[in-house]
């Protein structure tokens, strides 16, 4: 199902979460004893968490989508997965992939915005813009692996003649 390129690339990615999600532990376990012991939290704690936290659910949206993990209502579910209703399964992945191309794009005019008002983050001044362009870039891998999901979907669904559902 998947390539070895495309296997590697996972990997990366779930280390570089991995790690993310490792540094807002230490750091928050530094700021919490900072705070109790000194008096006084770590400079920019919650500037760099806020960071780590976004990094880490716009690095995953992608993955999360190609591998099918999105919250799925499944009402409908016996009806819906026989052969005979693929177009129905597309047309989801279809319509999926056109809410994140718009939740791109917005993110792509707010980075816009951001540059031009020079938006930074409250305690280190650090840009919001390359965030938000990222999370644009996020957004549209994610269409990419909305359609792409959509078309694993069809090739896995029932044989023909198999009138039950999966």
């Amino acid at each position: 199902m998947t390539t070895p390129g495309l296997r590697i690339l996972q990997g990366a990615i779930t280390a570089a979460m991995m790690v993310a999600l490792g540094a807002i532990v230490a750091l928050t376990f530094t700021d919490v004893l900072a705070r109790q012991i000194l008096g006084r939290p770590v400079y920019g704690a919650h500037d760099i968490t806020e960071h780590l936290m976004a990094l880490i659910v716009f690095l995953g949206l992608p993955l999360i989508t190609l591998a099918g993990g999105h919250l799925t209502v499944d009402l409908f579910d016996k009806y819906l997965v026989r052969r005979a209703l693929w177009p129905w399964h597309l047309l989801v992945s279809w319509l999926i992939a056109g809410v994140l191309v718009i939740l791109g794009l917005v993110m792509w005019q707010a980075a816009n915005d951001a540059a031009r008002f020079s938006e930074m983050s409250i305690e280190l001044n650090v840009s919001r813009a390359e965030f938000y362009r990222f999370f644009a870039l996020s957004a549209f891998v994610s269409a990419a692996a909305a359609v792409m999901r959509g078309w694993i979907d069809r090739r896995q669904m029932v044989q023909p003649g198999q009138e039950t559902a999966l």
